[in-house]
């Protein structure tokens, strides 16, 4: 008799996860998206990074959410490695036209922009459907801006944006009962 043996299930489970990203539609049928399943050490690292990232912004939401990337059986990261512009000149990114926001000089905070509005709903539809497909599967998951802005700004993702999903099969939601970080 094996015992609890959906706990090894995880990696597979989150490279199907992650297929479902891969697979999104894309803008213009351009695939900028990274993906990137850590290891349980980078997984470690990543927390630290959080916690150190809180420190830098003041941002205490990103030590709960370290807890909660530790606590998590594994976590993916879906990024923005953005290629250019959709060249419909929208105006969504601010700009008048696509070419001058190509020109315009990038910000290089936790994330790198400003980038083409259509490459960042890319990465919402990849987002959205990433965390469908966990639903689908039953494993309880959380889209964390914190995790991807610790990935972006320590460079252990290449990517100018990202979100972090932790994934957990537990038998309790590991994200669903964590304390408040406002301040009364």
């Amino acid at each position: 008799m094996k015992l609890n043996p959906e706990l090894e299930s995880i990696e597979t489970l989150a490279k199907i996860i992650l297929t479902a990203a891969r697979t999104a539609p894309k803008g213009k049928g351009i695939d900028d998206i990274i993906t990137c399943l850590l290891s349980p050490e980078e997984k470690t690292e990543l927390a630290g990074r959080m916690e150190e990232l809180s420190e830098i912004k003041d941002l205490k939401f990103l030590i709960r959410d370290a807890k909660n990337v530790r606590d998590a059986d594994a976590i993916v990261l879906i990024g923005l490695k953005a290629s250019g512009a959709a060249g419909l000149d929208c105006g969504a990114c601010g700009f008048d036209t696509c070419k001058k926001m190509l020109e315009k000089e990038k910000v290089q905070k936790e994330f790198f922009g400003p980038q083409c509005m259509i490459k960042y709903v890319d990465l919402g539809i990849a987002v959205g459907s990433a965390t469908a497909k966990a639903k689908d599967l039953c494993i309880d998951n959380r889209v964390m801006y914190s995790a991807g802005a610790a990935a972006c700004y320590f460079e252990m993702i290449d990517a100018d944006v990202a979100m972090g999903i932790p994934l957990s099969i537990k038998g309790k939601n590991i994200f669903f009962d964590r304390e408040s970080t406002r301040k009364p």
